[in-house]
């Protein structure tokens, strides 16, 4: 592993740094921390006036990084990005850290649904939506998981069926971040309930505003409402406004959801530092919680697992440097990163005491940190991957275990067993 920037790398830091330094406030302390993920802007708990306060000052930063070439790097410079390298992206989000700005709307379509479109669509659909998601303009959402189908995505139900040069489509779509707020989505769904499970997916995009498209915020335990359901009644879209050809909806699913983990594979929010930095200022029976011995060890346990975590991610960063392709790393990362902030905010609010039950604007504890973070962890280990898929990846990829018997393999999807037959 090699720690260090290479010049290139160091000089387009230091631009990095200078535009943010220009243009954004920079936190007092490197070891705050904002608890928030792609898509889901944890600044909607003030209702709908400060949501959409909220959303125009995203918007606005949004413009601002896309005029100095910083709002998709790794996007060709023909679609307005910066035509940079992986390594020079994970620079960027390394020093953005650093800065309160206003994000969390459009990662998704930049980071995932974006580059769908480019390998995907057509020329002139290329030109016409690539331009206005990276200024903020137009904001995207992923409309993907079901009821019924979450981390088993090719089991979705929802029905496309072809009406001459148009599709109908009906069913739920859930846990879709953003949808409230989306300008256009991309959506799959079943076009051939006789083809094999994974065969019969057709994948399209469409204006959320289309005629039978209802968006349902649903409430979460922290009050605020990030995610939805949506609704399809008979939704008509032009055959156009598909990626792929029919019935090849997972192969255009997978280019979404390879660029997925390098989108989201990394949450953000709380860790060592932020645990040790709380442990100075909360008292426990005996005095300030960093002088009791039991503490130090579960700060120690935690200071050797974040720094095993960061090695790892060096691993990743040194390949994407080379111009390698990261291998599961950072199906590893998300795994542990999710559940340590999990435990971590848990035990926060345990030393505490009753003061972890309260949430205020003035809670003097690191603002509130502790308790959004043990709202929104318990998302972060279902979100971009649930802990049971990341331990298959890890099983088959790195240490090379068989995979699970599949008794769908070779049944077509509408003759697989279900709660109604």
């Amino acid at each position: 592993m090699d720690f260090n920037d290479t010049s290139k790398e160091a000089e387009f830091r230091q631009r990095v740094r200078d535009f943010l330094d220009q243009n954004a406030e920079k936190r007092v302390n490197s070891k705050q921390a904002e608890v928030s993920s792609a898509g889901a802007p944890e600044t909607v708990q003030g209702g709908a006036e400060a949501a959409k306060i909220a959303l125009n000052n995203a918007k606005e930063w949004q413009k601002k990084k896309a005029e100095a070439g910083f709002a998709a790097i790794l996007w060709p410079k023909e679609f307005g990005g910066y035509g940079g390298t992986p390594i020079e992206q994970v620079i960027y989000q390394q020093e953005e850290h650093n800065y309160f700005v206003h994000s969390g709307y459009f990662e998704i379509g930049i980071g995932m649904l974006g580059p769908t479109m480019m390998v995907w669509g057509k020329d002139e659909d290329k030109k016409r939506y690539l331009p206005k998601m990276i200024t903020g303009e137009e904001i995207w959402c992923q409309l993907f998981s079901e009821p019924s189908a979450g981390s088993d995505l090719a089991g979705i139900r929802m029905k496309a069926e072809k009406d001459g040069d148009e599709w109908v489509l009906n069913g739920q779509k859930v846990w879709t971040s953003g949808a409230h707020f989306a300008d256009y989505g991309m959506v799959v769904a079943r076009s051939d309930p006789s083809a094999l499970k994974h065969k019969g997916l057709t994948y399209f995009f469409l204006d959320m505003k289309t005629p039978g498209v209802e968006a349902k915020p649903i409430k979460q335990i922290s009050g605020s409402a990030n995610f939805n359901e949506v609704f399809f009644n008979d939704v008509r879209i032009p055959d156009s406004q598909r990626l792929g050809a029919e019935g090849d909806g997972w192969k255009v699913a997978l280019t979404t959801l390879m660029n997925e983990r390098l989108a989201v594979g990394d949450p953000p929010g709380l860790d060592f530092d932020q645990i040790f930095e709380a442990t100075k200022e909360i008292e426990v029976e005996d005095g300030l919680a960093i002088k009791n011995s039991e503490v130090r060890q579960k700060m120690a346990e935690w200071y050797v697992q974040s720094r095993g975590l960061q090695y790892t991610k060096y691993r990743s960063m040194t390949a994407l440097s080379k111009g390698q392709t990261p291998g599961p790393e950072l199906s590893i990362s998300k795994l542990v990163t999710a559940s340590k902030m999990q435990e971590v905010s848990s035990y926060a609010l345990d030393l505490m005491d009753m003061a972890g039950y309260v949430h205020h604007d003035k809670n003097p504890v690191m603002r509130n940190l502790f308790q959004n973070g043990y709202f929104f962890s318990a998302a972060m280990r279902i979100a971009g991957g649930t802990d049971e898929v990341l331990r298959n990846i890890i099983a088959e990829r790195v240490l090379g275990l068989p995979q699970d018997e599949r008794p769908d393999k070779k049944v077509p999807f509408n003759e697989l067993p279900s709660g109604k037959n």
